[in-house]
């Protein structure tokens, strides 16, 4: 009699586990598409996008609302006024912060339980690498879409300067996933990128995409400001 009911206590047990982990699989797969916005200035939603994939962090420290913390040095005030007011129009029912560092930089930061699934990754799953972030399809689809992202991505961790004269834009990451976007979006818009990989000795492989012909004109179309 006792070990009946133990079975059938384990079998109860083992449903449950099951469900809460099939619960948790869904949850993920759903975070793993990005749900393209119904409202709201998709050009601006766009450029965030690609701001949070580049100096992003999302957390849940309250456990009531999901973090978006965007991290720029101060030596680039007018990114950070573009950051600021470009989040503010996005959710322009929420408070964005402005957070001095020590470390010569700020944090702007904006509390949403739409940022998930807006970005298409999550705050309790790791790092972005580890999510394998990507840009979602319905900003790949749209040329003035993918110009606002890049913007985005190239203003935080890309650059642009001058290589043997030449003025250069890239963009590096170790997500390659990422890569392939970025790469696929410049071709898009009519730009010949190459990409060079480069394995540290202790650390993660980096992928540097770069446009050197036509450069200055990859900048006018994606209005990037890095000062």
């Amino acid at each position: 009699m006792n070990c009946r009911s133990d079975e059938i206590g384990n079998r109860t047990r083992l449903k449950i586990v099951r469900r809460k982990a099939c619960g948790f699989e869904s949850h993920l797969r759903h975070l793993s598409i990005a749900k393209k916005p119904t409202t709201g200035n998709l050009t601006t939603i766009s450029y965030i996008i690609g701001v949070a994939i580049g100096d992003g962090n999302l957390s849940n420290p309250s456990g009531r609302a999901v973090r978006l913390r965007i991290t720029c040095d101060i030596k680039y005030p007018n990114i950070i006024k573009n950051i600021t007011q470009a989040l503010q129009e996005v959710m322009p029912n929420n408070k964005v912060s402005v957070v001095n560092k020590k470390e010569n930089c700020v944090d702007i930061s904006c509390y949403s339980n739409k940022w998930e699934n807006l970005l298409g990754w999550s705050a309790g799953a790791g790092p972005k690498s580890n999510q394998k972030v990507s840009v979602p399809d319905w900003i790949k689809k749209n040329d003035i879409l993918s110009a606002s992202c890049l913007r985005g991505l190239i203003e935080t961790d890309g650059s642009v300067y001058k290589d043997r004269g030449y003025l250069t834009v890239n963009f590096v990451t170790i997500i390659p996933e990422l890569a392939k976007d970025v790469m696929e979006m410049m071709v898009a818009l009519g730009f010949k990128p190459n990409v060079q990989t480069h394995k540290p000795q202790n650390g993660a492989v980096k992928h540097t995409i770069r446009v050197s012909r036509k450069s200055d004109k990859l900048i006018e179309i994606l209005g990037v400001d890095k000062s």
